[in-house]
C-alpha cells in the first residue's frame, strides 16, 4: 500500500491553533508535496527517460521536473514575495507548455535542456527559498485569496496537479525507460468482470460552486453559484470495466463510425486508434495493462481508461444495444450521484473513501472494491468524464496571479472529469475541484454511464464577457471614439513611418495584448511575433487568427451590456493572420529564440512590469544592428504593477526629480541612438457608454547601434 499524503491545510485556525502552528501545517503540506513529486521520478529508469517525449502533444518529462519549481518563483516574484530570480534561464524554459495550447513551444529544437543533475540541484535551490517565504512571511487568519500565503499554496497545489499529468507520461514511456519501486506498488487483486447494475437516483436541485469562505484552498473555476435542476436517473453502479468495454471493443467499436462523434471518428483515424491507450497487445492475442512503470494481464474487473471521445462512441454503442438514453453524466448530474451516496468531503473525512490520496496503490483497483450508497468508485480509482465542457460559474473571477488556469479551458473543447484517481490528492481529491482536459487527452480516467431521458444542456458562452479581455477588444478593435484614432494602428502606422515605409522582416509585438497591432504590423512585416503574459489575451489573439472573429460584450450601464463581433475580414486583415505567430511569454525573461528582429513595439507596457529596468537592459539583444525599439506609454507608475523603488522615472532620486523619459534614454543610450523626437499618441478606453479614460502615451523611437 501507498503511504497516504497530507491532508490538505484549512485556511482557518482549529480550535487554539495559532498562526504559527499553522505556519508548521503550511511547511510540512509543502515538504510532502515536494517530496511525493520527486519520489515519482525515481521510477525513470535511466537519464534517456528524462528527454524521450512521451507523448507528442506534451514536452519531455525534464521540462515538468523544473517546471513545478519554476511555476513558484514566477508566482513568488508576481506576489512580490521575493525579489530576484533564482535562475533566469530556467525560469524562461521551464515556464509555459502543458496543455495543448497553440501558444505551446513543443518545437524541442528551440530547447537545450539542462542536465538531470542540474534541473534537480535548481529544484534545492528554490527548495531553500520556499522554506525561507513560509518561515518569514507574516500570517494572518483565515488566509484568502487576496492574502500573501495563498501564494504559496497555490504552488503546492500546482505540483500536485502534476504529480498526476506526470505519471501519466510516465505510463506512456517505453518499459526500458522505468523501473517498478517499492514506494509505487500495483494492486494484487485481480479478477473476472463483475456484472454492472442499474442504481436509481433521485432528482432534485444541485446547486455548483464553492463559497468564497470556505476553508479550503481553491481554483478560481470553483467559486461562483449556479443551481441546476437534474431529473432523476439511472447510474451505473460501477465504472465500466475491462471486461465491459472488451465487449464494444469486439463488436467492432473501433472500426464502425456510427457510435462515434465527429471529432471522435476524427481522433480514431489520426491516431489511429484500435483499442483503449494503456492496453498492449500480447503475442498470444491476450491483452497486458501497462501501469506506472511495468506491465501486467489485463485485469477484467478493473476500470477502463480511455479518452472523453472513446468513453461517449461507448455510451452509443451501449444505448443502441440497450434502446435506452444512455449516455455520460454531467457535471450536475455527478453531484447529484456523490450527495445521494453521503461521502463527506475534506476536511470532514478521516479516512480516504476509496483508493484516493494516495492510500490505497499505484494502480486501479476493482470496480466493485469501494462501495458507497450502492455505488462503486463516486469518489477515486480513476477519473470519470463528464458530458459538460468547462467555463466559469455565475460570479467566477480570474485570480490575479495565475489569469490562465481557467480561461485558456473556456473554449468548449475541454471536458471536466470528476472524482478524482488514486494519485490524486489536495485539492485534485475534494468534492469542488473542476478539472478539465482535451477530449482526446489521457489522463488516469474512465467513466460511468447513465441512463437519463434530461437532456444536456451545454452551457454556451458565445461572447467574451471577462471585463478586462473584453475592455480591451474594444480598445483594439472598436470604433473610434471622440474622434481619437484607434491606438493599436495608430502605433503599427507610425512603427511604418519610422521604417521608412518599407517592408520589413521581423517584427516584435511585445504587450500585445487582444493583438491588433500584431495583425497591422503583419501588413508590412513578413513575419511578426505577439507575446503577452496573459493567455486570457492570446486565447483571443488566437480564436481571431483561426476563426477570423471574435464576438465581446461590453458594459453599457449597471447589468445593460452591448454586444459586439469583429472580423479580420471587416478590417482588411484577414491576409494579415498567417503572417504572425501569438505566444504567452514575460517580457522580462523571454526564451531564447524571440530575437533577430528589425523591429519591436512595446505599447503601453513599461509601466506595467515589475521591473522595467531590466527590461530596458536586456530588449536590446532582442534587436539586430539598425533595428527599431518602439516604446509608448503614459508612465502611470503604480505600485500594485511595479515596486517604488524599481520605477524607471516619476520620483525622487537623490533629491532630484527624475523623469521616465530621463531614465530611457540613460537605460539605453549603451546600446541604442534616438530615432526622432518624443511625440505624444492618444487614446481613449471606454469604460460605459457614457464613460472614457483619455489618456496621452508618450511615443520614443531608438535604433540600436
Amino acid at each position: 500500500m501507498l503511504q497516504p499524503a497530507r491532508p490538505s491545510v484549512r485556511l482557518d485556525a482549529i480550535g487554539d491553533q495559532t498562526a504559527e502552528d499553522k505556519r508548521s501545517e503550511i511547511l510540512a503540506y509543502f515538504r510532502d508535496s515536494w517530496d511525493t513529486y520527486e519520489r515519482l521520478f525515481t521510477v525513470i529508469a535511466d537519464d534517456e527517460g528524462y528527454y524521450r517525449r512521451a507523448d507528442p502533444l506534451r514536452h519531455p518529462l525534464i521540462f515538468y521536473v523544473g517546471h513545478t519549481a519554476v511555476f513558484f518563483v514566477n508566482k513568488l516574484l508576481l506576489a512580490g514575495l521575493i525579489d530576484a530570480r533564482v535562475d533566469p534561464r530556467f525560469e524562461s524554459i521551464f515556464a509555459v507548455g502543458v496543455d495543448e495550447m497553440s501558444w505551446d513551444d513543443l518545437d524541442e529544437r528551440l530547447y537545450d535542456w539542462p542536465t538531470i543533475a542540474e534541473v534537480f540541484a535548481y529544484r534545492r535551490r528554490v527548495r531553500a527559498v520556499i522554506e525561507q517565504v513560509v518561515a518569514s512571511l507574516p500570517l494572518r487568519l483565515p488566509i484568502t485569496w487576496e492574502d500573501p500565503f495563498w501564494t504559496v499554496l497555490m504552488g503546492i497545489e500546482h505540483e500536485r496537479i502534476h504529480l498526476e499529468t506526470s505519471s501519466v507520461l510516465i505510463r506512456q514511456l517505453p518499459l526500458t525507460s522505468v523501473r517498478p519501486q517499492p514506494a509505487w506498488p500495483v494492486c494484487p487483486d485481480r479478477g473476472p468482470a463483475p456484472e454492472s447494475g442499474w442504481g436509481q437516483v433521485p432528482g432534485g436541485t444541485v446547486s455548483l460552486g464553492k463559497p468564497r469562505d470556505h476553508v479550503l484552498y481553491g481554483w478560481d473555476n470553483e467559486y461562483g453559484h449556479l443551481d441546476v435542476n437534474v431529473a432523476a436517473f439511472r447510474a451505473g453502479t460501477l465504472l465500466v470495466s475491462h471486461g465491459e468495454f472488451r465487449a464494444f471493443m469486439d463488436d467492432g467499436g473501433y472500426t464502425n463510425r456510427i457510435w462515434w462523434t465527429d471529432e471522435g471518428w476524427a481522433w480514431r483515424n489520426f491516431r489511429p486508434s484500435t483499442h483503449p491507450r494503456f492496453w498492449v497487445p500480447r503475442p498470444d492475442g491476450g491483452w497486458n495493462l501497462r501501469c506506472l512503470a511495468e506491465e501486467i494481464p489485463l485485469p477484467e474487473n478493473w476500470p477502463v481508461e480511455v479518452n472523453q471521445l472513446e468513453a461517449k462512441a461507448y455510451c452509443n454503442w451501449k444505448a443502441a444495444r440497450e434502446g435506452r438514453p444512455i449516455r455520460l453524466p454531467t457535471e450536475a448530474e455527478w453531484y447529484r450521484l456523490l450527495d445521494h451516496t453521503g461521502l463527506p468531503d475534506q476536511p470532514d473525512r478521516t479516512a480516504a473513501p476509496g483508493n484516493l490520496d494516495l492510500a490505497g496503490w499505484a494502480s486501479s483497483t476493482p470496480v466493485e472494491a469501494n462501495l458507497h450508497g450502492g455505488f462503486g468508485d463516486v469518489l477515486g480509482n480513476v477519473w470519470q468524464w463528464t458530458e459538460t465542457p468547462i467555463s466559469g460559474f455565475p460570479g467566477f473571477a480570474v485570480h490575479p496571479l495565475y489569469d490562465d488556469f481557467s480561461t485558456p479551458t473556456f473554449d468548449g473543447k475541454h471536458n471536466l472529469f470528476k472524482g478524482g484517481s488514486w494519485i490524486s490528492t489536495g485539492n485534485e481529491a475534494t468534492r469542488h475541484s473542476r478539472y478539465a482536459f482535451r477530449r482526446h487527452f489521457f489522463q488516469h480516467a474512465g467513466f460511468r454511464c447513465v441512463d437519463s431521458e434530461q437532456a444536456v444542456e451545454i452551457r454556451d458562452d458565445v461572447y467574451e464577457t471577462d471585463a478586462s479581455v473584453a475592455q480591451y477588444c474594444e480598445f483594439h478593435y472598436g470604433d473610434e471614439i471622440f474622434g481619437v484614432p484607434n491606438f493599436a494602428v495608430r502605433c503599427a502606422e507610425i512603427c511604418h513611418e519610422l521604417t521608412g515605409g518599407r517592408t520589413i522582416e521581423r517584427a516584435l509585438d511585445l504587450g500585445c495584448a487582444t493583438g491588433r497591432a500584431s495583425f497591422e504590423l503583419a501588413r508590412f512585416c513578413a513575419q511578426v511575433t505577439g507575446i503577452d503574459f496573459s493567455a486570457r489575451f492570446i486565447r483571443v489573439c488566437h480564436q481571431l487568427q483561426e476563426h477570423g472573429s471574435i464576438r465581446y460584450a461590453v458594459p453599457d450601464e449597471g447589468e445593460l451590456m452591448s454586444f459586439r463581433e469583429c472580423t479580420l475580414s471587416g478590417l482588411g486583415l484577414s491576409d494579415t493572420a498567417g503572417r504572425i505567430e501569438f505566444r504567452q511569454g514575460d517580457a522580462h525573461n523571454l526564451k531564447p529564440q524571440f530575437s533577430g528582429y528589425d523591429l519591436v513595439l512595446a505599447a503601453n507596457l513599461i509601466d506595467r512590469l515589475y521591473d522595467p529596468a531590466r527590461f530596458v537592459a536586456d530588449i536590446g539583444a532582442r534587436l539586430r544592428p539598425g533595428g527599431l525599439l518602439v516604446i509608448l506609454s503614459p508612465y502611470t507608475w503604480l505600485e500594485e504593477f511595479t515596486p517604488r523603488e524599481k520605477w524607471l522615472g516619476g520620483r525622487k532620486v537623490d533629491g532630484e526629480s527624475l523623469t521616465t523619459l530621463a531614465a530611457l534614454r540613460a537605460g539605453l543610450a549603451g546600446a541604442f541612438d534616438p530615432a526622432g523626437e518624443p511625440r505624444d499618441v492618444p487614446f481613449v478606453i471606454r469604460e460605459t457608454r457614457r464613460k472614457h479614460q483619455h489618456t496621452l502615451s508618450q511615443l520614443t523611437a531608438w535604433r540600436r547601434r
